[in-house]
């Protein structure tokens, strides 16, 4: 008789974890078939841009970074938007968008013999994709969090970040097998398509009503969450250097398929994700990445210093390590040093840093590669990595007081 109360209440215990992955799941896999639409180009897009059109550098870092940028300028419209008009309808919009985007790479394809026309044409693409990632990614955040309730906000964020950056991973090797067979046009037709399947899933899946109360404008909170915002815009380096510049990387030293770096990125920012994303909470944000932007940094000169494609491989999945943790290292701190009331908007200023550091990190480390070469790009990466780790002390030294860590 025992036995049987243990087992009900082990099914009971269990049971809540299970109806939140299976209410988040529709969400999940809806963002991860959508962010397969950026992580397609991501190996093919600097090469047709530098390659293909004959572009400079530093065209492909504006290329690369138009999308963060846009995704930062976009922010608070889109957190605006999930309020006041539904959390659903926003991500609705945001893949509707994110599909535009692929058919402006498409349309840019009629003008390859006028490059500077064509580069416009995919400016235009890249801005409508940042806009729908920040409309996909705020909305998917908020209705994950009102469907499962704000107790599991964590557990929300962690499978929202696996979906993306999974569609990092996998993106990259199939967006090169497209583009061997079809070409750029082929990644165009598919990245247009993709997001429509995201509509699919999530079509039966109920909506919620907007936010009776508006949140606190981003400027009020950023006072707070400035220095945990700085570390992680610093930390964000090596992820942006690696998504902007390592296909030219590799092509400057022939080392054949660039995907797999983008893959084993992915892969250990997931597993690092996985296995030891409790620990933030755990130990402490700062403490956290104190270490983990040692990783990062370490990463980033293996890529540096690579004279053969498997130790760019391990840079690369080094950095994505150290960046996956580094993220909600320094996230923990952002939430901690805003009131109860405020963080949802804290978190929102705290993701902007991530929008400014990829916005900027694209154009200026283009012009370091073509000055100094694409190698130096990713010295830059490292010495910007490691220099979080002041950040990170900073942070330990004027933790709040009564802060528990458990």
């Amino acid at each position: 008789m025992s036995g049987r109360l243990k087992a009900t209440s082990a099914a009971t215990a269990a049971s809540p974890v299970a109806n939140i992955f299976v209410t988040l799941l529709p969400i999940t896999l809806a963002v991860f078939i959508g962010f397969l639409t950026i992580g397609l180009p991501l190996p093919v897009l600097p090469l047709h841009v530098h390659d293909g059109l004959g572009m400079s550098t530093l065209v492909v870092g504006i290329v690369i970074g138009a999308q963060f940028a846009a995704a930062l300028l976009s922010r608070a419209w889109a957190g605006n938007l999930a309020d006041t008009r539904g959390a659903k309808r926003a991500v609705v919009m945001g893949f509707l968008l994110a599909s535009s985007s692929g058919i402006a790479y498409l349309a840019s394809l009629a003008f390859t013999q006028s490059p500077t026309t064509s580069v416009w044409i995919l400016l235009l693409g890249r801005v409508l994709l940042g806009c729908g990632e920040s409309l996909v990614v705020t909305g998917a955040l908020s209705w994950g969090v009102g469907l499962v309730g704000p107790q599991n906000a964590g557990k929300v964020m962690a499978w929202v970040g696996i979906a993306m950056y999974g569609a990092y991973a996998v993106g990259a090797p199939v967006g090169v097998a497209i583009n061997d067979l079809q070409g750029f046009a082929g990644i165009s037709v598919v990245a247009a398509v993709l997001p429509i399947l995201s509509l699919a899933v999530i079509a039966n899946l109920r909506s919620l009503p907007p936010t009776a109360n508006r949140r606190t404008p981003f400027y009020k909170v950023l006072g707070l969450v400035w220095g945990a915002g700085m570390g992680l815009a610093l930390s964000s380096v090596g992820f942006g250097v690696i998504t902007a510049f390592i296909a030219l990387l590799f092509a400057a030293h022939d080392w054949g398929n660039a995907s797999l770096a983008f893959t084993a990125f992915g892969l250990a920012f997931i597993a690092a994700r996985i296995f030891f994303g409790h620990l933030p909470d755990k130990l402490g944000g700062a403490r956290v990445a104190l270490v983990c932007v040692l990783i990062e940094a370490l990463g980033q000169l293996l890529i540096w210093g690579a004279d053969t494609a498997v130790i760019a491989y391990v840079g690369a999945a080094l950095t994505g390590f150290g960046y996956s943790l580094a993220f909600p290292g320094f996230g923990v701190e952002a939430v901690r040093r805003a009131p109860p009331q405020n963080r949802g908007v804290a978190m929102g200023a705290y993701v902007a840093f991530l929008d400014i550091s990829l916005g900027i990190t694209g154009p200026a480390l283009g012009a370091v590669a073509g000055t100094w070469g694409v190698d130096a790009v990713y010295l830059v990466g490292a010495i910007a990595v490691a220099s979080s780790l002041l950040v990170a002390v900073r942070l330990l030294i004027s933790a709040p007081k009564g802060t528990q860590h458990v």
